[in-house]
């Protein structure tokens, strides 16, 4: 299963919108440098979902804000 994300790095809270089953727009803390935010992406994401942050693979997006995970 492929998941669509919109990332906003650097920001004050950590936060975690559904726009639809399989696309979310999320705002982190974590700065976007060194794969920061990634990791941070990947964390909510997990918690969002119900899986393992290690379940989650970054497919597309690794400089964009625009991502795409799948869930293995």
């Amino acid at each position: 299963m492929y998941i669509k994300v919109k990332v906003h790095a650097g920001e004050k809270k950590n936060l975690v919108k559904t726009k639809a089953p399989d696309a979310f727009e999320i705002w982190v803390k974590a700065p976007a440098e060194r794969g920061l935010a990634n990791e941070a992406v990947r964390v909510l994401l997990g918690e969002q979902l119900g899986v393992e942050a290690k379940k989650l693979r970054l497919i597309k997006g690794a400089t964009s804000p625009a991502k795409i995970f799948e869930v293995l």
